[in-house]
């Protein structure tokens, strides 16, 4: 079997919700995720090709690792229900630049604000996740392989959505009050959306898959400027380095939805 049919077979075995498997489509995007994921290209994966949990998505990795189509350092983590597949040393480097540089914007986008804005007093909350999350990070590599790994009761304190920002390694999170509302200021609100796509090497048929995608509100967009282009240069260097992928595409483009689920 050629590269390309062993992450078609193992994502069509494993990861079955109910009586159906992915399609061959969703299966090759989802490999070239974890290619990137795996090339250090981004640092997390939250696994949301269909309804297959953490234990399903676990022995799609262990199948990638025993055919060593991926390094075994990847690893499963399911936070409060939501799996995640992480490449821990990527996820760490990430963590420090967020400590030491600053270098990841919070919105505050709570629902009682008429619009978004930079919520420049959370540093400090940012920070403190960050650590949390070094620590986490931590323990996990010292359990047991082959298992997906549980976060504990300290991330029920954590607001996932920004959570979630951090550990994918956008350059801009959300954040809103959730002692509050879990709604926020988003309805109707124009949003810029940035992709990355890439074409995987070894697929003669050029199927591309989009690697990234996250959105920032137009009316922080100048204030987060510097955030998004030493982003998009990290990536650009980082892609450069490698063979696997290649036509990296770093698109942006404007939509505004009703409603928007964070």
């Amino acid at each position: 079997m050629s590269t390309q049919e062993l992450f078609v077979a193992a994502a069509r075995k494993c990861l079955s919700a109910g009586r159906k498997s992915l399609s061959v489509p969703q299966s090759l995007d989802l490999a070239v995720q974890v290619l990137a994921l795996d090339l250090g290209l981004k640092p997390a994966l939250l696994y949301d090709s269909n309804g297959a949990g953490a234990d399903q998505v676990q022995q799609y990795l262990s199948s990638l690792q025993s055919s060593q189509l991926v390094s075994k350092s990847l690893l499963t983590l399911d936070l409060n229900g939501n799996t995640l597949i992480i490449n821990p040393l990527t996820v760490r480097s990430n963590i420090e630049l967020l400590i030491h540089d600053n270098n990841v914007a919070v919105i505050d986008v709570c629902h009682s604000l008429e619009k978004p804005t930079i919520a420049g007093l959370l540093r400090g909350e940012l920070k403190s996740m960050a650590h949390d999350l070094q620590l986490l990070l931590r323990g996990l590599e010292l359990k047991e392989a082959e298992k997906p790994r549980y976060v504990g009761e300290k991330s029920e304190e954590w607001n996932l959505c920004t959570a979630f920002g951090i550990l994918l390694g956008f350059p801009v999170t959300y954040w809103f009050d959730q002692t509050k509302s879990f709604e926020n200021c988003l309805t109707m609100t124009p949003l810029m959306v940035t992709t990355a796509s890439a074409t995987w090497r070894a697929d003669t048929a050029g199927h591309r898959c989009c690697f990234y995608s996250f959105s920032v509100p137009a009316v922080v967009l100048k204030a987060v400027k510097c955030n998004l282009e030493n982003w998009k240069l990290r990536l650009e260097e980082r892609f450069q380095q490698q063979n696997v992928l290649k036509d990296l595409t770093v698109c942006q483009s404007q939509v505004t939805l009703p409603s928007v689920c964070l």
